[in-house]
């Protein structure tokens, strides 16, 4: 089975349950990312971001410079997205200083409704 994070929308009520079902049966309910909205995740998640995620996906430990490099594309900015994903519990940070995704496959979960 593969490591896979579930990435989507969820109310802070969904999030308690989750939580709650995990704590009463004492398994785990999977690695999940949420956020409040569509609007919050799109913001967090661009298009540029996406793909630094897509880049690190099953990659292992890299060093901003080389994540740049793949994505050929400038340190600054790469700089600026890996901080907002690493605040969004997305990326992480191991303890010689480089960047992980922990995960080998993305799911993005969530439902477009009428309004």
């Amino acid at each position: 089975m593969k490591n896979v994070v579930v990435i989507g929308v969820a109310s802070r009520a969904e999030v308690n349950a989750r939580f709650l079902r995990a704590v009463e049966t004492g398994k785990a309910q999977g690695a999940y990312r949420s956020f409040e909205s569509t609007t919050e995740l799109w913001q967090t998640i661009s298009p540029k971001r996406w793909l630094v995620l897509q880049a690190m996906t099953g990659a292992g430990a890299l060093s901003l410079r080389e994540l740049a490099r793949r994505l050929e594309r400038d340190v600054k900015g790469v700089h600026t997205d890996v901080h907002i994903l690493l605040n969004a519990g997305l990326l992480d940070k191991t303890d010689e200083g480089k960047i992980i995704f922990p995960f080998d496959a993305v799911h993005v979960d969530f439902m477009l409704q009428a309004a």
